[in-house]
């Protein structure tokens, strides 16, 4: 039941998750959407609005050209003449020609295009905002202003008017003399507008929705695989044996190689703790016997050896020996665990092949005068370089060379060789000694696997050495192998990848700039 609960809660936590991803994503799309539609209506509206006040304008213009040659108080009585017999009947609602008039004189007069749009209402007032002249069945109404000319926006009846006024000078003897009002109904306008804003209520109702569920798929998108990660890693934190793993998300993006990254390391993680258990094993299992002669020794003392010389000193010599190869063990043991680490204490060594070689060869034939260690390595360029810790290329050859002065027979002879190709250095240690039979050269790179363990046993191996040269070489991306005929030789062979000069000199750039302090490590 609390298993069910908790299950429940985590898919709560993972749908408010998603609730919450979905709503500041819409919330986002969607204010930056309004923003985007009410600029686009602000300037749309401020368009249409500049050219029905450039109609109206038009009109004001017209008729304070016509008005401004009275000298005189504007009046009935000099307003009406003024304006031409066809501008009077349109004012007034009437046909704008007559029968009586000629065609000329009608269409002549340049206040019928100003005043002919039925939205346009005008209006003559005197100084004492009395009205002189109007149009039409709506008359604007005047108001006293301080500027010459003014622009009103009114609402009337849920429409919105526009208002012009002018006051008109005498261009004769520049005194005012009256005013002009004009009323634009602006229909066309309103009409524009009421239709946009329906239009872009519309719009937004539909994008936000579209943006919504899109929103919803793509952080669904988003989440879901992050919801995988989630669970492996509950899996792995619950069992850190589990060997869960992220499936392949076929996304081809950081996601995927978030994902890949994380089986990567769990691949390490896991590797790591295996190494472990095997190192304790492994240990455990080799010590058991050094530890059993010595207790074995020190029982015998106890009771009865104490008091003759003779078994005091075979047991003192045995514990010692016994102890001298626990060490050893130890030993070969950290060097076997720290060969499966290279990636991440030794990622950017580069070793000179030629010195290396040339240097251990020299030193085993001082240490070992009775053998003939001879080198062969005149095709093998003195600058040629690969990917290896100097120790640990030093280690490969103390390994294979020492193995071979301890299975050699009445010859005594090791050849070492070295060369290359295109794109490999190949290092070959050849003894002429007992030599490997088919079934044990599968098995000589196994932990503790001893080829004849009594004789193993009496020069002091411990069935390691081989083990450790594998796992550096694999760690270096490298291969070991064995030629060997029983009673005849063995020849191994190591294989490397061989550096460019530029990635040489690349990852000995990174090597200087890398913090990692190597005396820890080694």
């Amino acid at each position: 039941m609390k298993t069910m609960t908790k299950n429940k809660n985590k898919e709560t936590k993972h749908s408010s998750l998603i609730v919450r991803w979905v709503s500041i994503v819409a919330l986002t799309i969607t204010v930056s959407f309004v923003i985007f539609s009410v600029v686009v209506y602000q300037i749309v509206s401020r368009q249409s609005l500049d050219q029905q006040e450039e109609m109206s304008l038009n009109v004001v213009t017209t008729l304070d050209r016509t008005l401004s040659s009275i000298p005189d108080e504007l009046e009935i009585s000099n307003v009406i003449p003024s304006l031409s017999p066809a501008t009077r009947r349109i004012l007034k609602g009437e046909s704008a020609i007559s029968d009586k008039d000629s065609t000329n004189n009608a269409f002549s007069d340049n206040l019928i295009a100003s005043i002919s749009n039925p939205d346009i209402n005008a209006a003559v007032y005197n100084k004492h905002g009395e009205i002189v002249f109007t149009n039409g069945n709506v008359t604007p109404k005047f108001k006293s202003f301080k500027e010459v000319s003014k622009n009103e926006l009114v609402k009337r009846n849920g429409h919105q008017i526009l208002l012009t006024y002018q006051k008109v000078y005498s261009s004769v003897n520049n005194k005012l003399t009256g005013y002009i009002v004009v009323s634009n109904n602006i229909t066309y306008y309103n009409s524009l507008m009421k239709n946009l804003l329906h239009s872009m209520v519309a719009i937004s109702i539909i994008a936000i929705v579209v943006f919504v569920v899109t929103s919803y798929i793509l952080v669904f998108n988003v989440v879901k695989p992050i919801k995988r990660m989630s669970k492996v890693d509950q899996e792995v934190n619950a069992d850190p044996n589990s060997g869960a793993r992220i499936k392949e998300l076929n996304r081809d993006d950081e996601l995927e190689n978030l994902a890949t990254s994380i089986n990567q390391m769990l691949d390490r993680m896991q590797s790591y703790i295996e190494q472990q258990k095997q190192f304790v094993g492994d240990v455990s299992h080799e010590l058991r016997t050094p530890v059993a002669v010595i207790e074995g020794h020190l029982n015998m003392l106890e009771r009865w050896g104490k008091d003759d010389p003779q078994i005091l000193d075979e047991s003192i010599k045995a514990s010692l020996q016994e102890a001298d190869r626990m060490k050893h063990l130890i030993q070969e043991m950290l060097d076997l665990t720290r060969a499966e680490q290279i990636d991440v204490q030794y990622p950017h060594e580069v070793t000179n092949v030629y010195d290396t070689v040339k240097r251990v060869v020299a030193d085993l034939a001082m240490v070992h005068p009775d053998f003939k260690i001879r080198l062969d390595e005149d095709d093998l360029p003195q600058d040629t370089e690969i990917q290896i810790y100097h120790g640990h290329l030093e280690q490969l050859l103390v390994i294979l060379i020492d193995n071979a002065i301890k299975y050699s027979t009445n010859l005594k002879q090791i050849n070492v060789s070295a060369g290359l190709t295109k794109k490999e250095v190949n290092i070959i240690v050849q003894d002429f000694g007992e030599g490997i039979s088919k079934e044990d050269q599968k098995k000589i790179f196994n932990r503790f696997y001893r080829v004849d363990k009594a004789r193993t046993r009496e020069k002091g191996g411990n069935g390691l050495g081989l083990s450790i040269a594998h796992k550096l070489l694999d760690s270096y991306h490298g291969e070991i192998s064995v030629e060997s005929v029983e009673g005849q030789g063995s020849q191994f062979k190591l294989t490397f990848p061989l550096l460019s000069k530029k990635k040489a000199a690349k990852l000995k750039k990174l090597n200087e700039n890398s913090e990692l302090p190597k005396s820890n490590l080694e």
